[in-house]
């Protein structure tokens, strides 16, 4: 079977929601937090980076409140690390897209450096379609948890979304944020958890993509509200922005790290 076609069995496998056994443990992310500070002097000893700049975006209903503890860490190991600004996740409109586009160009342009994004569930959406819009100002794209199909099956968080935003946002009516199963022309990273409360792991996986070998699958222990401060996460994201640029590879986790990583099957 090749890649293309195992991509598009992939595709055609029914969406649905996480079972509700593990929407009910999404409460579970309390202690992830708790792990994280309690690892905070360990993860300072990730490896470090280059200074170039970071862009973190929340998930849906979040703010930069909720990325505060990932911005912190990664000034920490060497990054320029920026929140949205863009206030709490709600609406999808055009004039959100723009703003968002505005703030990569403006930091690219600020800083010289083409700027990794780290997008948390639909931010992570939206990490990707910024890659897809300004390729040549994104350096990398790290999705965490994020419902990269357009069926939103995917997810239990579809109800909210469409009473919030319609069903089809205006982006979509425009003809933007389709294809979303599409990695941008970027290294693309996509951390998932097959524990995951709100989005379906399987609306998280990257398939083979026979024109873009610079996407990849991480899979971590851990619940999706903890998604973002989870330490084995934290793990795989310091390995990736710490890559030089230009010389992408897929994630191999050091032999004290494999516990972290489990080798499941991804389709």
């Amino acid at each position: 079977m090749t890649a293309t076609t195992a991509a598009r069995k992939a595709l055609d496998i029914e969406a649905r929601p996480p079972h509700q056994l593990l929407a009910l443990a999404e409460g579970r992310a309390v202690f992830e937090l708790a792990a994280f500070y309690a690892s905070r002097h360990l993860l300072a000893q990730l490896p470090h980076g280059d200074r170039h700049p970071v862009l973190v975006l929340p998930g849906f209903l979040a703010s930069d409140t909720s990325t505060l503890p990932l911005r912190r860490l990664l000034k920490d190991l060497g990054y320029d690390a920026y929140g949205w600004g863009l206030g709490r996740n709600v609406r999808v409109d055009l004039e959100r897209v723009h703003a968002m586009e505005h703030l990569l160009l403006d930091i690219y342009n600020t800083t010289g450096r083409k700027v990794s994004i780290v997008g948390w569930s639909l931010g992570g959406v939206f990490a990707r379609e910024l890659a897809k819009l300004q390729p040549d100002a994104v350096r990398q794209v790290i999705s965490l948890g994020s419902p990269i199909h357009d069926d939103r099956r995917h997810t239990n968080a579809s109800r909210l979304f469409e009473f919030l935003n319609g069903k089809e946002p205006e982006p979509v009516r425009k003809g933007h944020f389709t294809g979303l199963h599409q990695a941008p022309p970027v290294p693309t990273t996509s951390i998932l958890t097959k524990t995951d409360g709100v989005v379906h792991w399987r609306g998280s996986v990257q398939h083979p993509q026979p024109e873009n070998a610079l996407v990849e699958n991480i899979e971590v222990h851990a619940s999706h509200c903890g998604l973002g401060v989870n330490p084995s996460v934290m793990v795989a994201i310091a390995d990736r922005l710490a890559q030089a640029e230009g010389q992408w590879k897929p994630f191999s986790a050091k032999l004290w790290q494999r516990w972290m990583f489990p080798k499941s099957r991804l389709h």
